[in-house]
């Protein structure tokens, strides 16, 4: 598994080197890794349904006990199955649909990277392995949604996600890291077999909390659900893969890989069921009031997510059996549906449906396409979908208490789903011939391959559901639940509760349909209803938070970053002299050992020559004398570094006061005269911050020689300095060798403020 995700680094960047005259192999050639990574997988089918569990492990930072640790079970070969065989048809989509774009090099790899850490992220054992893959998808989705960056809707979408998405990564984290903090681990398998203690532990519902934050901006849950409709402005490959099979179906994973450590109380049961269904139902419920195709089927993802939620809440052992093969059948029709609405749009050019309709006549194989895949989403059968209605219908009357509400918004929610699923159908394809575009005849096998066996898949596993049932679904699900589970498959479970509500369901949906579909006034009276009743827009909020914060951040700006250099040196005096004196303060009780002496005299006088030029350096108006006086007390003070023995530090201070007072006669020379330019008041405010902020600095240095609170580091430095770093000058040792990065930062940063002198010497003036 290592070698694979190798092999997605590698291939990613082989990008850049394939000779120009076959650029357009290039998703050939990503779509034969991703197919070869798929069959290597589904090799992998039999050992894992028979209970096998493959773990590959690297130590990663040993000293924190992190292990760069792969594991592939049932939960994440089914995550694993959907990623590389959606990712071979999405390539081959690709090729046909970015034809006509620049930039496509670009666009690729960031796609097939995208598709490699979704790929690390499920097969991930490790939590702060998985965060790092989690983060990385959430950079990735940015950089594809943004990639008509021209655009400024295409930049706004993209940020909004980064950020709601980064954001709830960054929170996903401190979840993380609290629970693993009562286990001492972020291993998955360590969590598992210590479920017990961190379900009774006082960290359970901050974390679960902070981990669902996380999980439900991923997965767009309600009230982080509204940045998923504007990723749309990303091309329709990366919408295909990103609603099916990756970015928003991590949280749906992370909520199946935990479900053993943190399921099984309220606080999981309640929060997850009542999120999942009020997404579920809004998702639906907007869709339909939508133009745009791409963003009904955005909606209609956000409610499918939402199905997926509200299932692993339920947190029993039918509903996250629904859960799984829900997974799959979202999975099949939306990245069909997804390859069916770009490839209208590049035979019409409009996304809006109240443009198309004929459509049927013209592109019937499509439509054909289309057909199926839309039966599956509205749950009709033979298709799959149809299985996973029957699934989640079964699994909501599991949970007594809210079964009814449940039940209320699961029907609401379906009834929906089949009215825009039959709506899209007949608008876009059986309705009358729009006349405000021109059908494009020409033919691309490729717009419709990715499409055409998806909508077959789910037609055939929806009359032949065993072997998706006991291979794919039943590891998956004994993986979740830690038990050994038979799943059986299969399109008629009789006439039951289920099926009548099935029917009803039915009902309603094309009762919807019809009505919407023959008053056209009613589905804009709709819309204005929306306008009016929802006066809150998620959207408008962020955007207006998002200005609030800048709006503050200018005035913070305006006031702090005022361009007086002087206050910035005053203020940062005042904010430490007032932080030694606390610390002092606080750590009072010490004693002062030091005996103090006049001898040996000549440094007493010295430090009388220090003193004495330093008070002539502020009084005197001659810049001469000035300068003379301060290389008197940089000079004076590298004596008595000599006198001590800190050789090293006496010659660098003779250097630096040396070119110092260099630079000070040539550079000052230029300046105008000394002038009186501060009152009375202000130098009397100087004087006072100078007092309290070096005398807060004595009585620091004198307290670090008095108190010895723990080892001293010099001991350990010159311990080690000659048998480690093989250096016998201590201080050189340390700068080399001990701080060795500090050092470089330190020559990093000179070297760069050399170059930009240099540059601004050398630059002409305007």
């Amino acid at each position: 598994m290592q070698i694979v995700l190798l092999i997605y680094l590698i291939a990613s960047f082989l990008i850049f080197v394939i000779p120009e005259r076959i650029k357009k192999a290039v998703p050939f050639f990503l779509a034969s890794v991703q197919l070869g990574v798929f069959i290597y997988f589904f090799s992998k089918i039999g050992l894992v349904s028979g209970g096998a569990t493959i773990i590959e492990k690297i130590a990663w930072v040993p000293q924190l006990g992190l292990e760069f640790e792969l594991v592939l079970s049932g939960l994440s070969l089914a995550f694993v199955l959907l990623i590389t065989g959606i990712g071979v048809l999405v390539f081959l989509y690709s090729y046909a649909y970015m034809k006509s774009y620049s930039r496509t090099d670009i666009f690729y790899f960031y796609l097939f990277l995208f598709s490699g850490a979704m790929l690390g992220l499920v097969l991930s054992g490790n939590l702060i392995l998985f965060f790092v893959f989690w983060e990385l998808t959430s950079f990735l989705s940015f950089l594809l949604i943004s990639f008509f960056h021209e655009k400024e809707a295409s930049r706004k979408a993209a940020f909004q996600s980064l950020f709601i998405t980064g954001l709830g990564g960054l929170i996903l984290l401190a979840g993380i890291i609290l629970i693993g903090s009562v286990v001492d681990s972020y291993s998955v398998s360590v969590w598992v077999e210590n479920a017990v203690m961190i379900k009774s532990h006082k960290f359970y519902l901050p974390g679960l909390v902070l981990i669902f934050i996380g999980v439900f901006t991923k997965s767009a849950q309600f009230p982080f659900h509204f940045w998923l409709p504007g990723a749309m402005q990303a091309p329709t490959p990366v919408s295909s893969y990103l609603h099916s099979a990756t970015m928003v179906k991590a949280g749906i994973f992370l909520l199946a890989l935990l479900n053993p450590v943190l399921g099984g109380r309220p606080e999981w049961t309640y929060i997850l069921t009542l999120v999942g269904v009020i997404t579920m139902f809004l998702g639906a419920y907007f869709a339909i009031t939508q133009t745009d195709i791409k963003a009904i089927l955005a909606y209609t993802t956000i409610s499918a997510l939402g199905i997926l939620v509200m299932l692993l809440g339920i947190d029993t052992v039918l509903s996250t059996k629904a859960a799984m093969l829900f997974l799959y059948v979202h999975a099949f029709y939306k990245a069909a549906m997804f390859m069916i609405a770009g490839f209208i749009y590049k035979k019409t050019g409009t996304l809006e449906w109240s443009k198309m309709g004929g459509l049927a006549g013209i592109v019937p194989i499509t439509f054909t396409i289309a057909l199926l895949a839309l039966l599956s989403m509205a749950g009709l059968p033979p298709m799959l979908g149809f299985l996973g209605k029957e699934l989640i219908y079964e699994a909501k009357v599991q949970l007594p208490d809210v079964a009814s509400f449940i039940l209320v918004f699961g029907v609401a929610g379906n009834a929906l789903m089949i009215a825009v699923s039959m709506f899209f159908l007949f608008k876009v394809f059986l309705g009358k011939k729009g006349k405000s575009f021109e059908v494009s005849y020409k033919k691309d096998w490729a717009y419709v391959f990715g499409s055409g066996v998806l909508a077959l898949l789910s037609l055939f596993f929806g009359l032949f559901p065993s072997f998706l049932g006991k291979n794919i679904i039943e590891p998956a699900l004994n993986s979740i639940r830690k038990i050994d589970y038979s799943v059986k498959l299969k399109i008629w479970h009789g006439f039951n509760d289920v099926f009548f509500l099935s029917v009803v369901t039915v009902l309603l949906g094309f009762s919807l349909f019809l009505l919407i579909y023959r008053k056209n006034r009613l589905l804009e009276k709709w819309r204005n209803f929306n306008l009016n009743f929802f006066t809150i827009r998620l959207v408008d909020v962020f955007d207006n938070t998002m200005n609030s914060f800048l709006k503050l951040a200018k005035r913070k700006t305006e006031i702090v970053q005022h361009g007086y250099h002087r206050y910035y040196i005053l203020t940062i005096f005042v904010v430490a002299s007032v932080l030694l004196w606390y610390q002092v303060y606080v750590t009072q009780g010490w004693s002062l050992l030091n005996v103090f002496t006049l001898k040996p005299f000549y440094i007493s006088g010295l430090v009388v020559v220090i003193v004495f030029s330093t008070f002539f350096s502020v009084i005197s108006s001659s810049r001469i004398a000035t300068i003379i006086t301060m290389g008197v007390t940089g000079y004076g003070i590298a004596l008595i570094f000599l006198y001590y023995s800190a050789v090293d530090l006496a010659i660098t201070q003779i250097i630096v006061e040396t070119l110092i007072l260099v630079m000070f006669v040539l550079v000052l020379q230029q300046f105008p005269l000394f002038a009186k330019l501060s009152s009375k008041a202000s130098k009397l405010r100087d004087v006072l911050i100078a007092i309290t902020f070096g005398s807060a600095m004595t009585v620091l240095a004198l307290k670090s020689i008095n108190i010895d609170f723990n080892n001293r580091i010099s001991n350990y430095l010159i311990e080690n300095s000659y048998v480690k770093a093989y250096g016998e000058n201590v201080v050189n040792v340390i700068l080399v060798d001990f701080r060795a990065l500090d050092t470089m930062g330190e020559v990093t940063v000179l070297i760069v403020a050399a170059l930009g002198v240099f540059v601004l010497l050398k630059s002409k003036k305007v």
